[in-house]
Order: structure tokens, then C-alpha cells, then sequence
């Protein structure tokens, strides 16, 4: 029988640098080992999951030493569920790291000329928490335990809970008890449907076997006050599916609409089923300064409002519109940012591959009484053609956001054919966002470069650019 290999594990390592995605960096013996779960200042053992030649990647097993500057987390489950990786950090110091990741990124990956990055802009301190606009818990019959938890008879992993999933493990929860995320009512609507369902002798899913009823709660809480649930199951049992729904009003009569959705799928995406209005309104309206937007149960916005806002005033002031120009949002979705800018612009080109979203631009522009706003739905690749420059004008200025994937190199290479005066791009993803420089560097500078911080206590970060034609 072979013997089983001891595991490869790095002892007392200092911690030397933040690398990107909640990495840290050490160098052992002139190895770079990229670590996960610790940061710079602490002293660990790492257990290796790669060994290159010239690199290496693991997790903190053990600590010797804390960084002088770690704080107490403020959650319970902190550790456990991974909706936050930072909460150890203290705020400050996670727009530094945030800050370096971007700096790293761009010039390390995009290769090109960089002007010093502007000051990340950080959430206001009462605004690093409670943040999010919307939530999704999951339900399963199976409870994820902590090594506190093992081994305790009170606690069984087959206890019904509802939360989120464990790093790395699909078919467990950790049953939250408060998370800190969203405001209240969330955690109030969360406890109200696990224990009413539970009452109605309903079973929570089981993703391995494909089995029982209760899967999901998706919650949005609007600055404006309004909230949305839609609650997920996987299969009608109009009875109960009644009761359960009645009895969440009840709990929570601040809710201004519910819906359910059946999803008989394997998998939790809900984009491809039909959501069921069963009370109060279709949409909740959200605000950004003065403009308001409806949001659907499938509908995509900001995830951060606030910050969201921050966003999209840092993108239109690196427009630098004079009110003659015709801007193309590309990615529009909903149409968020082109009407957010569309007071100062002649002309906004909302394009976007989603048609339900570019429905919603239409109304949200309706909405705010835009009249000089138009959405197309398709892609950029096939619509931006010469006959439609001529039919809507050729762009001034292309604002694009795409997603986490960052722009296809065909639409890189339409935008150097375009030839925009000025880009401003907007990333969830730096390193994405990076390599697309690096290809627009043929015909563009780069003139501001600053990040923004839509998810504090996460390794997550925006950031926006403004690119020039070269002359």
C-alpha cells in the first residue's frame, strides 16, 4: 500500500506584501508564495496546494504571529460563510490594499503608461456595513459545522439551515443567525421563511438527491424604502406556498413586493424561470441623486447604492461632457449609467445583449423623462456599423462596463476601429480590465486611472479610466 504523502508546509512565514483577490505574498527562499487567508505582518505556517519551480500557492495553516494592525471581527460566522474575507482588516488599511491590487494590476499586466492612480474612493465609515442593496440566502438540509460545532450532540449536520455556503462546500450552509451585510428587515425576513416553513412541515433542498421545497430567499432593501422577496422553491405546493407567503407579510408588512419563482433546475439561477408577483408592486423604484429606476426580480443593479452613486459621479466626470456629445454606453444593462450622465450629453446609445434589461432601460429612461436617450438590444460587434452612425451618430464619447470577464477582443478591436475620441472604462475587475489596456494602448492613452471601493470588508474592487485618442 502506498504511504500517504506529508503534507508540503512552509513553517513560519512572514508575510511580506498584498498580491490581489485577498492573496498575500511571502518569499521563501527567493520563491514567490502567494498565501491564502492571512495578510501582510503575520507570521504562518502554509500549507501548499502548488509548488512550481518558481512560485508557490497555499493557505495559512497555522499562526505565529498576528499583523500589529488586526482588529476584532464583528461577526459571529466571520471565517466561515465568506461573504466577507476582511472583517480582521481595518478599513484603512483595506483601501490601501485595495489601492496597490489596482496599481499592481494595470502596470504589471497591462504593460502601458499609467499616470499616479487618483485616492481610491472609500465608502463613508457608516457605510462599511450594511451596505448591500441585495441579498440571497440559501436553504438546504444540511447544516455546514464549524470545528467549534463537531462533535457536539445538540448540533447535527442534518439540521435544516439557512444561510450561505461554505467556502468550498456546495451542498452544506452555515446557518446565519445575523449577517451584516444588508439592513434590517433581512435578517427578519430570512428567520420569518425558515421558520415558517419549517412549521409547515416543508423540507429544506437537498442539492445532492435534487429534493425538497424550500431553496431560496433573494432580497432587495432600496434606499427609497422599498423592498422586494422573492422567494424560490422547487416545486408549487399552493397550499403551503399560500401560507408561508401570508405569513411573511404578517412577520414583515414593510414589504412592498413578493414574488415567488418554481425552479425545478439543478442549478439557483433564476434568469430563465418566470418569477410570480403575488403581492404589492412589479418593481421597486432605487434612486441615484435624482433619477429613479425600476428594479424587477431579475433585474442586475448596483449592488452598493451609495457607492454606486460614487461610481457613476466619478465616470461622468471623467467624461467631461459639455452637453454636445453623443455617448454610447456600452453593457448598458438597465440603462443606469447612460442615464445617469444623460443630463450633460446630447445623445445616449444604450447597447446591451440582454433584451429584458434594454425593456427596462426604455422604461427607466420614460421614466425620468429622458427624451434624447435610445437602447438597443444585440451586440456592439454587429450594430455598430456605418449605416448605424449614420442613422444615430458616431460616439464622442464610449463608456463601457462590462463584466467581470472584461471585454471580448473582438469589441476591443471595434473600439480601435471606432476610434472615440475618449473611453471611459469601468471594471469590476482589474486584471481583466488591465489586459483590455493593453490591446487599447494601439491607438489610446491612459489620462486618470482611479479605483473605487464597492464592497468593503471583501478583496473586491472597481475601478474607472479614462482613455484619449492618441494624436
Amino acid at each position: 500500500m502506498a504511504r500517504k504523502k506529508k503534507p508540503n508546509i512552509l513553517e513560519e512565514v512572514l508575510v511580506e506584501n498584498y498580491a490581489a483577490e485577498g492573496k498575500s505574498l511571502s518569499r521563501v527562499d527567493g520563491k514567490a508564495v502567494f498565501v491564502s487567508g492571512a495578510v501582510p505582518g503575520d507570521v504562518v505556517d502554509v500549507r501548499l496546494s502548488k509548488n512550481k519551480k518558481d512560485w508557490a500557492e497555499g493557505l495559512a495553516s497555522h499562526f505565529h504571529k498576528y499583523a500589529d494592525y488586526r482588529v476584532k471581527p464583528f461577526c459571529e460566522h466571520f471565517g466561515v460563510c465568506g461573504g466577507c474575507q476582511w472583517q480582521m482588516v481595518p478599513y484603512y488599511k483595506q483601501l490601501e490594499f485595495k489601492q496597490k491590487q489596482v496599481q499592481d494590476q494595470i502596470t504589471r499586466i497591462g504593460g502601458v503608461k499609467v499616470p499616479e492612480l487618483e485616492p481610491i474612493v472609500g465608502a463613508d465609515e457608516d457605510y462599511t456595513t450594511h451596505y448591500r442593496n441585495k441579498l440571497e440566502f440559501t436553504f438546504a438540509n444540511k447544516r455546514y459545522l464549524t470545528n467549534e460545532e463537531l462533535g457536539n450532540p445538540d448540533i447535527s449536520p442534518d439540521t435544516p439551515s439557512a444561510g450561505y455556503h461554505a467556502k468550498g462546500v456546495f451542498n452544506k450552509v452555515v446557518n446565519i443567525n445575523t449577517c451584516h451585510l444588508m439592513a434590517e428587515p433581512a435578517n427578519l425576513i430570512r428567520e420569518s421563511v425558515k421558520r415558517n416553513a419549517l412549521a409547515l412541515g416543508m423540507d429544506f433542498y437537498d442539492i445532492k438527491a435534487h429534493e425538497g421545497w424550500m431553496r431560496n430567499v433573494i432580497i432587495r432593501l432600496c434606499t427609497t424604502g422599498e423592498i422586494m422577496v422573492n422567494v424560490v422553491i422547487n416545486y408549487d405546493a399552493p397550499k403551503q406556498r399560500k401560507a408561508l407567503l401570508d405569513n411573511l407579510l404578517k412577520d414583515v408588512p414593510a414589504i412592498t413586493s413578493l414574488y415567488y419563482t418554481v425552479n425545478a433546475k439543478w442549478n439557483d439561477s433564476i434568469l430563465d424561470r418566470d418569477p410570480v408577483l403575488y403581492f404589492g408592486n412589479p418593481y421597486a423604484v432605487e434612486k441615484l441623486e435624482r433619477f429613479e429606476y425600476i428594479i424587477g426580480p431579475k433585474s442586475f443593479f448596483q449592488t452598493n447604492t451609495r457607492q454606486g452613486e460614487k461610481l457613476y459621479q466619478l465616470t461622468r466626470d471623467m467624461a467631461q461632457l459639455t452637453g454636445e456629445e453623443v455617448v454610447y454606453d456600452l453593457y448598458c444593462g438597465t440603462g443606469s449609467i447612460g442615464i445617469f450622465v444623460s443630463d450633460h450629453a446630447k445623445k445616449i446609445i444604450g447597447v446591451e445583449v440582454v433584451e429584458a434589461a434594454i425593456d427596462d432601460a426604455k422604461i427607466n429612461a420614460a421614466k425620468n423623462n429622458i427624451n434624447h436617450a435610445e437602447f438597443f438590444a444585440g451586440d456592439v460587434i454587429d450594430i455598430c456599423d456605418d449605416a448605424f452612425f449614420v442613422q444615430h451618430g458616431r460616439p464622442d464619447v464610449i463608456i463601457t462596463d462590462p463584466p467581470r470577464a472584461g471585454m471580448h477582443e473582438k469589441l476591443v478591436n471595434k473600439l480601435l476601429e471606432i476610434e472615440a475620441p475618449v473611453i471611459v472604462y469601468v471594471s469590476c475587475n482589474p486584471a481583466t480590465q488591465a489586459r483590455d489596456l493593453k490591446l487599447l494602448d494601439a491607438k489610446y492613452a491612459i489620462e486618470r486611472v482611479r479605483p473605487v471601493d464597492m464592497f468593503p470588508q471583501t478583496h473586491h474592487i472597481e475601478n474607472v479610466v479614462r482613455l484619449v485618442l492618441k494624436k
